[in-house]
């Protein structure tokens, strides 16, 4: 590309070659020169009109200013209703959380009363549901309110969590589980006559009829305090399960566990035999409560009905009374 300057009072004239290289050279120059002269003006005129007030450019300036504050607050009106929203969903399940924390704060044995927070009238309602637009101070003190109750409901859940597991635990430290299942009562507690000697005399437990070396488990969880060999019970386990409750396992062939052991509810712990006082392969089973002899089968009914009411598990018959010691 050539460019021709002609000089009339010279009668001269100038060629200039420019190549694509100094074309876009110049292009460049050029476009930058423009933005600096724009930004110049820019500064000179609006700026400065602006700060001392000149009246076109003052006021367009205030018109493109209302209109960006118009739009950031068009922004932040839609995100506070949508958090409106939220929160009207927040105190709803607040409201179903509540409903359930009394549910099962009765199962849990505890007034329901504890639960709704005092000075406090029921349900959630209030100012998102007067169906207008909440400023962020209504926002605020909504979201406080929330926060104060949610910490309510998580210290009344975890008392009654606390309150369930401990119920829990005493349920599974009963001896409701038969400890030769699926066997039949061959001789119950209370007055017989002893087939060793022919006399009266009391039996204190349970015998289970039962093969040697049938399973023999824990009626329930706790710790084994005696594991040993006794002239009458012969191989003989006995576990704590607190509260000064203890059951006894007699006569076994073979004993799994050993004195500190803890164990489950239906755990082996030793396997049917006839060691000891014993006319034959047999479980003879006690429960004694400050050491004092009580009737097992009362213990193992109360857990079978028990497991009749949850439909959990089939009940146990007991079978006609059979000849053992």
């Amino acid at each position: 590309m050539q460019l021709i300057i002609m000089d009339s009072r010279l009668c001269r004239s100038r060629t200039i070659h420019l190549t694509g290289t100094r074309l876009m050279a110049a292009m460049l120059a050029a476009s930058l020169l423009l933005m600096a002269v724009a930004a110049l003006l820019y500064h000179l005129v609006f700026l400065k009109g602006a700060r001392e007030g000149w009246p076109v450019v003052g006021s367009l300036v205030r018109l493109v200013v209302e209109d960006e504050f118009a739009q950031r607050d068009r922004f932040m009106r839609q995100n506070l209703d949508a958090m409106a929203r939220k929160l009207g969903e927040m105190q709803a399940r607040m409201v179903e959380l509540e409903s359930l924390g009394e549910r099962v704060s009765g199962l849990a044995g505890i007034e329901p009363a504890v639960t709704k927070p005092a000075g406090r009238a029921p349900g959630l309602g209030g100012a998102l549901m007067a169906g207008r637009s909440l400023s962020m101070e209504e926002l605020d003190a909504t979201l406080k309110e929330l926060d104060q109750i949610s910490g309510q409901r998580i210290d009344l859940l975890t008392v009654l969590e606390s309150r369930l597991f401990d119920q829990h635990i005493r349920k599974h430290m009963v001896p409701t589980e038969s400890p030769a299942p699926s066997k039949d009562v061959g001789s119950r507690f209370g007055w017989r006559i002893d087939p060793l000697t022919g006399q009266s005399a009391l039996h204190a437990g349970l015998d289970f009829s039962a093969d040697t070396g049938a399973p023999i488990v824990a009626a329930a969880g706790g710790v084994v305090i005696t594991q040993e060999y006794h002239h009458q019970f012969g191989n003989m386990v006995e576990i704590d399960h607190g509260n000064q409750l203890v059951t006894r396992y007699a006569h076994a062939s073979k004993v799994l566990v050993k004195r500190g052991d803890l164990v489950r509810r239906g755990q082996k712990i030793a396997e049917v035999g006839s060691t000891g006082r014993s006319t034959g392969a047999h479980l003879h089973f006690e429960v004694l409560v400050q050491g004092v002899p009580q009737d097992p089968q009362k213990f193992l009914l109360a857990g079978q009905q028990a497991t009749q009411k949850l439909a959990v598990l089939p009940s146990r018959s007991s079978g006609a009374p059979t000849a053992g010691r």
